[in-house]
């Protein structure tokens, strides 16, 4: 049998995109949103970038040298460091993002499915540890399994200027976690639970079940320290929080914390509809989270349940691997491939925090604080019930075509205007592959969305218009895929820039981060993501700036949830692109038909 990182080293690494191309298609990508003297002011910098004597070959020549070293896995190494753990503002909310379960109709209570969720990540991480977890593939090749190994016990730490990662499988840590306890949120309390015994067998699902139903009991109806709202805070800001908590005698209490397997985040409340569970997944009671933790299970008292993940380690491909694994089996079947069995209620012991009265004070400010900040964020659910993958296929188009063609016009009908949309395209086919940054706007979306709007144009010049925009994404989509794409390179370059100019003799800035075309493309009106999965029936992150709408969705062969984000002030404007979408997607579902 071949072990689940096997075929990595086997694996084609990350191309290196040249200086030409990646400047050619930078042209190409920003200039549908661009007016004349953009274009001009954009051609110029990009000019400057491949002037022989200027910076962009030297930089471009380090970038090669880099990629060429031994010890790197992909030329984007520093660059997701930076990207990921670089970003100074909140993460909650901001970065993490949330799936929400579909429901097992086999635990309706709060500790039984909360102990099956247990049970269905361990028997995940087991196969992890023994490296059983079959290689995921993509048409019969192997993909990068690397992420599966930052899952479990994986922590992101605050920093002044840039945060880190404390995870398993590095040289402070190697190997897997043989950490055996998880830690449980309830109330702003937190709780140390063993799920694994001393010889790292796991316990069953009753015993899990009535070990939370005793810290539950236990917590009553008392609120705890919450110092999960210190996790909410800008990062630097968290930083000086931390190293306070640290000063005051929490090493112990935050050492269990950030090396416990994962969170599993106890709820009062029950919010009603999917929209209001996802508010709960996206930001909740922050005082029951730690948004550092690379993984919570939330479940709410009716056995509804869901995760909210940290993405510097971990993309959504790789936590949808997870929750198909997870809710793929049965607890019974998870528990039986675990050798799950009885050895009494776990131990259980409540985090040994100290918390001062500045630092009270410091957790009360910071949940204040983000709870202003998520009433300053409305979201939207749109549901298609006669509409998904099938469907579309039927209709002679790619699936993702078909829901950004629906997403474009929609746009342009609640705004009036084509925006710069941000796509996330996987390439896990790659050595350590992450994802590509594709710009979805191209001028034959441009013209599609004309051709909707003119009403001299009939069905057959809207058909056409349709299938060159819907062929046009496909083919971006795929260089993309391919690794074939200008934003990260350029963003990697100025990186280096910064980190190096000096030592390079490449003193000068990068003029082309700073054109037009840099600025316009990358300041999304709409962000989008897709998670395909039975098992999930909600997917959901924040908007990105003050006009954005985070789109993200759900495509299944009979069903399409889109959810939606952005800022309140701006809410009126999601309204209207929620109540065109509905009419977009049944309208290029009858042109197409």
């Amino acid at each position: 049998m071949t072990g689940t990182f096997d075929a990595e080293d086997d694996l084609p690494r990350v191309p290196v995109p040249t200086l030409a191309d990646s400047a050619e298609q930078f042209l190409a990508w920003s200039e549908p949103l661009l007016d004349d003297d953009q274009r001009a002011a954009t051609r110029e910098a990009v000019d400057q970038l491949l002037r022989p004597d200027g910076p962009g070959p030297v930089l471009q020549a380090a970038l090669e040298a880099y990629d060429a070293q031994p010890s790197t896995h992909s030329w984007l190494d520093d660059f997701w460091e930076s990207r990921y753990l670089g970003r100074r503002d909140r993460i909650a909310l901001n970065a993490n993002f949330f799936f929400l379960f579909a429901d097992d109709p086999d635990a309706t209570d709060q500790a039984s499915r909360a102990a099956g969720l247990v049970l269905g990540a361990l028997d995940h991480k087991h196969r992890v540890d023994t490296e059983t977890l079959p290689t995921a593939t993509r048409k019969g090749a192997p993909m990068t399994m690397e992420q599966h190994k930052f899952l479990f016990s994986a922590t992101r730490i605050p920093g002044d200027e840039q945060d880190t990662a404390r995870t398993p499988y590095t040289d402070a840590w190697p190997g897997p976690s043989r950490a055996r306890h998880v830690v449980v949120l309830v109330r702003g309390h937190a709780f140390r639970m063993d799920v694994l015994g001393p010889d790292g067998t796991a316990h069953t699902a009753d015993e899990i079940a009535e070990g939370l139903r005793a810290i539950r009991a236990r917590v009553g109806e008392s609120r705890g320290p919450g110092v999960g709202h210190l996790t909410t805070k800008a990062r630097a800001a968290w930083a000086a929080s931390r190293r306070a908590l640290l000063a005051e005698g929490n090493e112990a209490a935050l050492d269990d914390l950030e090396t416990a397997l994962f969170c599993v985040a106890l709820e009062d409340d029950l919010p009603g509809d999917d929209r209001a569970v996802g508010k709960q997944l996206l930001g909740g009671d922050a005082a029951n989270r730690w948004f550092d933790k690379a993984v919570t299970f939330v479940v709410l008292p009716d056995g509804t349940a869901g995760i909210n993940t940290e993405h510097c380690r971990l993309d959504g491909t790789t936590v949808l691997a997870l929750v198909d694994g997870m809710l793929g089996a049965s607890t019974a079947e998870h528990a039986a491939a675990l050798g799950a069995r009885s050895q009494g209620v776990p131990a259980a012991a409540p985090l040994p925090f100290v918390v001062s009265d500045e630092r009270a004070a410091d957790i009360r400010a910071a949940g204040e604080d983000f709870a202003r900040f998520t009433a300053s964020v409305a979201t939207r659910l749109v549901v298609f019930d006669d509409l998904g993958s099938d469907r579309i296929k039927k209709l002679g188009v790619s699936p993702d075509a078909f829901v950004q063609m629906a997403y474009q016009l929609a746009h342009v009908r609640a705004k009036g205007f084509v925006g710069a949309t941000y796509e996330s395209i996987a390439t896990l086919q790659f050595h350590h592959g992450r994802t590509e940054a594709m710009r979805v706007v191209t001028p034959e979306i441009l013209a599609f969305t004309a051709a909707m709007e003119d009403p001299g144009a009939d069905d057959a010049q809207r058909r056409e218009a349709f299938d060159a925009a819907a062929a046009a994404h496909v083919r971006r989509a795929q260089e993309c895929q391919a690794g074939y794409a200008p934003e990260q390179h350029l963003w990697e370059l100025s990186l280096i820039q910064q980190r190096r100019g000096d030592e390079l003799g490449a003193t000068e800035p990068l003029a082309v981060v700073d054109s037009p075309g840099w600025r316009v493309m990358r300041d999304d009106f709409m962000s989008t993501s897709s998670a395909p999965s039975e098992h999930v029936r909600v997917f959901g992150f924040g908007s990105t700036s003050t006009q954005c709408i985070g789109v993200a969705y759900v495509l299944l062969p009979g069903r399409l949830v889109v959810h939606l984000s952005t800022p309140a002030t701006v809410g009126e404007q999601m309204e209207r692109f929620a109540t065109e979408l509905r009419r977009t997607v049944d309208e290029i579902a009858a042109l197409l038909d």
